[in-house]
This record gives C-alpha cells, structure tokens and sequence, in this order.
C-alpha cells in the first residue's frame, strides 16, 4: 500500500492537500493529436490535479522485477475502479508508475494520468478494444494521420516500424505517443523484455518521463502542471479536458476535496 498526499490548487493559486490511501503519480507524452476529443468542460476554474516536487529527471530505469502495475494495492485498485469506472488494468498501470516514481523528485497525481489516458483513449477501450491482462491494447490503437488541418502536421518519422504508416506519422497506443517520442522515452513497464507502446505499463512509464522533463522542474505548481500537460497536446481544449477529467477522478475517490 502506498501513501500519497494529493495537492490541489485552484484557478485562483491556493494549495490544499488531502492524504489518499494508494495513490499513486503518473504523467504522459505528446499524444492526443490523432484520436477524437471530448466536449469543452465550461471552466477550468476547479481545483487541478495532483502535484509532487519539481526537479528534473531522466527516464525511469525499467523495472527489474514483476510489472510496475503490480506494485499498486490491488484493494485500492478495485475500489477506486468502482468509484471512477476506470478499467481496473489501465488504473493499476496508472498506480503502478506513480509509485515507481516515489522515490524520485518529481512526481504526479494518478488522477492526472488517468484523466490523460481518458482524453487520450478512453483508457484503451476507444474503437471497442480493451487493455488485457498483460497491459497490451487489443486491438493496437493508432491514431488519424497527422496529415495537418484540424492535427499536427508530423510528417513519416519512423518509416511505419512505429505506428505501422510510411507515409506520414500517426499517434500509437494507449496514451497515443507519436513515434518520434516513443523512441526518446521508450520503456519497459511490464518487465517482459519488450518496450511496446501499444502496453499501458510501458507507455505510461514513458510518459511519466516525459511529463516530468516537460513540466520544466515546477510540476507543483499549477504553471508547471499546465506547462507539461500543453506540451503533450497544445490546445487549450486538450487542457481544459485533462482539468475536468484528472479532478473529477480525485473527487470521485474523495468527495470532500
């Protein structure tokens, strides 16, 4: 069981903390370009989602043992899946990664990766899939083509080894990493010898790095938050999504915050 305090902070600056059995901190790469958004949230006035100390930070080492989603209380799993209706595998891979970054300087609430993997994929469920018992998405998740107009314009980077299209790039897995971020933050959440973007334990735990070096050493502050979760998607739209989700979840667990 982990012990984590979630930090909020409102429209307005002001910081309260509220201690969370099992909590756990997560984050996520460039992604969100390629699959459908969710409608405009009228405000972003509410509390935002967790926070930790800021500092900058390199990849995580892959796990030398079982996967990071096994270090999350299965009972907190269970229980908060019920009161979020996150699928139990996407939440554990969620809790799993942030409390693989406990020790480390930086860190975020693991309602702000599960309100990221919402927007992103429904949690690996967008199209009918599903994550299975391995973290695996089935079936593969790849986004539109990043052709530009309404996305980003991210011309063929990987000659389709990557997200499986030669002629121009498209967003992969669950968190919907596109390939020139998957190769610098590539990783091995599942501890099964294979860094997959399509698995939720690897993709998470790349963009958990990611986040922390995007969120430019202030992920507790609301800027800093706001900084990293832009530079996974740059609309303001996107943000505004990510707000409502992450603290909807954190008020899910707990309706007092």
């Amino acid at each position: 069981m982990s012990n984590l305090r979630v930090v909020l902070i409102s429209a307005a600056g002001v910081m309260a903390t509220v201690a969370v059995v099992g909590a756990i901190v997560a984050f996520t790469l460039p992604g969100g370009v390629g699959l459908p958004g969710r409608p405009d949230a009228e405000s972003p006035s509410i509390p935002l989602a967790r926070f930790a100390t800021a500092a900058p930070v390199s990849a995580a080492p892959d796990p030398a043992g079982p996967a990071l989603s096994a270090l999350a209380d299965p009972a907190w799993v269970a229980a908060t899946a019920r009161k979020t209706g996150i699928p139990p595998r996407a939440l554990a891979a969620y809790a799993g990664v942030a409390i693989s970054f406990e020790s480390r300087p930086c860190g975020i609430g693991w309602n702000t990766l599960a309100g990221i993997g919402e927007v992103e994929s429904r949690h690996g469920t967008i199209f009918g899939g599903r994550i299975a018992a391995n973290g695996s998405a089935i079936p593969p998740i790849f986004g539109i083509p990043l052709s530009g107009g309404a996305v980003a314009n991210i011309p063929d980077s990987d000659k389709g080894a990557i997200d499986g299209d030669a002629t121009i790039d498209r967003a992969v897995g669950p968190m919907q990493l596109i390939p020139e971020t998957w190769r610098n933050w590539h990783a091995d959440g599942n501890a099964d010898g294979v860094q997959d973007p399509q698995n939720i334990d690897d993709a998470t735990l790349a963009a958990a790095s990611y986040l922390c070096r995007a969120g430019g050493k202030a992920l507790d502050t609301e800027s800093g938050w706001r900084k990293a979760v832009l530079a996974y998607n740059g609309s303001n739209r996107y943000l505004v999504d990510v707000i409502r989700y992450s603290t909807g979840y954190a008020r899910d667990v707990d309706p007092v915050q």
